[in-house]
C-alpha cells in the first residue's frame, strides 16, 4: 500500500558529509511524521531526528548539531544532511513515517519502515 524508498547511503571518510533521502509512494492521503532511525551493528534502533508534517524537528543527542532534517511534502519526501561524520555514525539507516492511507470505509493510520540504507564512515 506505502513504500518508502531511500538512497544516498554509501561510504565516507570521517568528518565527511552524506545526504540521505526518502520518497514516500502509494496509497497516501497524508503524512504525519516523517523521520530517521538507525541501527548499528549488535546495536538497537535509535532515533536520530524526526520532522512534522508542520516542519517541527526533534533530534536525538547522536547527531544533534552535525545533522539537519527536512522534507519536501509536496514530494512525500524526507532529507537527512548528515555532516562532520565520525566511525561512530555508521549503522544501517532507516526511514520511518505516519501515513494516513484511504480505505473502502474510510482511512487508516500506518507506520510505514524504508528498507534502510548503510552508511560506513571509514577511511
Amino acid at each position: 500500500q506505502v513504500q518508502l524508498v531511500e538512497s544516498g547511503g554509501g561510504l565516507v571518510q570521517p568528518g565527511g558529509s552524506l545526504r540521505l533521502s526518502c520518497a514516500a509512494s502509494g496509497n497516501i492521503v497524508s503524512i504525519s511524521v516523517m523521520g530517521w532511525y538507525r541501527q548499528a551493528p549488535g546495536k538497537q534502533r535509535e532515533l536520530v531526528a524526526t520532522v512534522a508534517s508542520s516542519s517541527s524537528t526533534n533530534y536525538a543527542d547522536s547527531l544533534k548539531g552535525r545533522s539537519t532534517i527536512s522534507r519536501d511534502n509536496a514530494k512525500n519526501t524526507v532529507y537527512l544532511q548528515m555532516n562532520s561524520l565520525k566511525a561512530e555514525d555508521t549503522a544501517v539507516y532507516y526511514c520511518n513515517a505516519g501515513v494516513t492511507t484511504r480505505t473502502t470505509y474510510g482511512y487508516r493510520y500506518l507506520e510505514v519502515w524504508g528498507q534502510g540504507t548503510l552508511v560506513t564512515v571509514s577511511s
